[in-house]
């Protein structure tokens, strides 16, 4: 008698949350590699993007959304906002990321944009490394869950990558028996010029100060291979002339930081040598411009 070949489930899974819960780092944490950028500032995260997790039970294909808001004062927001419930279109299921002893209203939005979608939801609390104290957990799940349907309630730590293995087995069960849908190899749908732009844009968040980084892009006009070495050429775009000097810093020291930061972890993820260039450049007015959106590539 022969043994049943073993169930190999696959699906897609929104990643769903308000700004700043730690949505990149844990699709990251799952697939086991950096597909999404992060930084400690909200909404770092402006694409749909999606992050393939591979595990000998299943493929879940995580799609790392942008942080739902409740303000939508510029194009950029709403723009964010569609690409956050846009996600959950023919998925199978959902994760609803929040902090571990903190819940609010755009906590309450996302989780209601979750219902109408009618999916199962696993809620993952994150950060639970993070909580001071530490008998509040139990007390925090409880409220938490009550009144909602939760397929599975997860507290995790995605920065330290605790509480992922168990996550990652209540979320295949929920996907249907099917054969992988990407290759073994595959971490992500984006293609290595869209990385390398979110990439410069991940350093712009961590060392421009609070209000400037919602005010760059980046889009990559050159992406060049030469056999091992990767040319590539980074415009950043800001909207005013005055944040240009901020970004170039005093005699051009703050732009080569950011472009050798970049390219550190541009090198660490292509897995080859890097030779890159950035500029900056002004378009005023680009994140409340709809058509300058979709000519950077905004969803």
């Amino acid at each position: 008698m022969s043994t049943p070949e073993p169930t190999h489930r696959s699906g897609s899974v929104a990643v769903v949350g308000r700004p700043n819960v730690g949505k990149s780092t844990l699709v990251n944490a799952l697939v086991g590699a950096k597909v999404s950028i992060v930084s400690n500032r909200p909404q770092t995260t402006r694409h749909r993007l999606l992050g393939i997790a591979t595990f000998p039970e299943g493929q879940v294909a995580l799609v790392d959304t942008p942080g739902l808001h409740k303000q939508q004062k510029r194009a950029m927001n709403r723009v964010m906002n569609r690409a956050a419930r846009g996600a959950l279109e023919g998925v199978d299921a959902a994760l609803l990321v929040i902090e571990a002893g903190r819940w609010d209203d755009e906590d309450t939005l996302a989780c209601n944009v979750l219902g109408d979608a009618g999916v199962p939801v696993i809620l993952v609390v994150n950060k639970v490394d993070r909580l001071k104290e530490k008998a509040a957990l139990l007390p925090f799940l409880a409220q938490v869950s009550e009144g909602r349907k939760f397929a599975a309630v997860h507290p995790v730590s995605a920065l330290k990558r605790n509480g992922l293995q168990a996550l990652a087995k209540d979320l295949l069960a929920l996907l249907p028996e099917a054969p992988p849908m990407f290759g073994e190899d595959e971490i992500t749908d984006r293609s290595s010029k869209f990385l390398a732009g979110e990439l410069v844009r991940e350093q712009l968040m961590r060392q421009l100060g609070a209000e400037l980084p919602y005010s760059t892009t980046v889009e990559i006009e050159r992406f060049v291979e030469e056999g091992e070495l990767l040319r590539i050429g980074a415009v950043i775009w800001v909207e005013r002339e005055g944040q240009k000097a901020i970004v170039i810093g005093k005699a051009g020291a703050r732009l080569k930081e950011i472009g050798a930061k970049s390219r550190i972890s541009m090198e660490k993820l292509f897995g080859r040598k890097v030779f890159l260039e950035t500029w900056v450049r002004v378009r005023e007015g680009w994140s409340d411009d709809e058509a300058a959106l979709k000519a950077f590539g905004y969803e």
